[in-house]
């Protein structure tokens, strides 16, 4: 699934796969514009980390 798109060109700079916690982004969010514009790719893939490493504990 696309989920993010160039302003500049249209083209397609992120995707993520349907039922699994696979995504890609096709930029460099940690040098966003904005301190904060693309956080959340940080803060959804350490949720991810932890996630896993709980079903692997338990």
């Amino acid at each position: 699934v696309e989920t993010h798109r160039s302003l500049f060109d249209g083209s397609n700079c992120g995707i993520r796969m349907e039922g699994r916690p696979v995504w890609s982004v096709q930029h460099h969010p940690e040098a966003s514009p904005g301190p904060q514009d693309s956080f959340y790719l940080f803060e959804r893939f350490a949720s991810a980390m932890a996630e896993r490493a709980t079903q692997s504990a338990g």
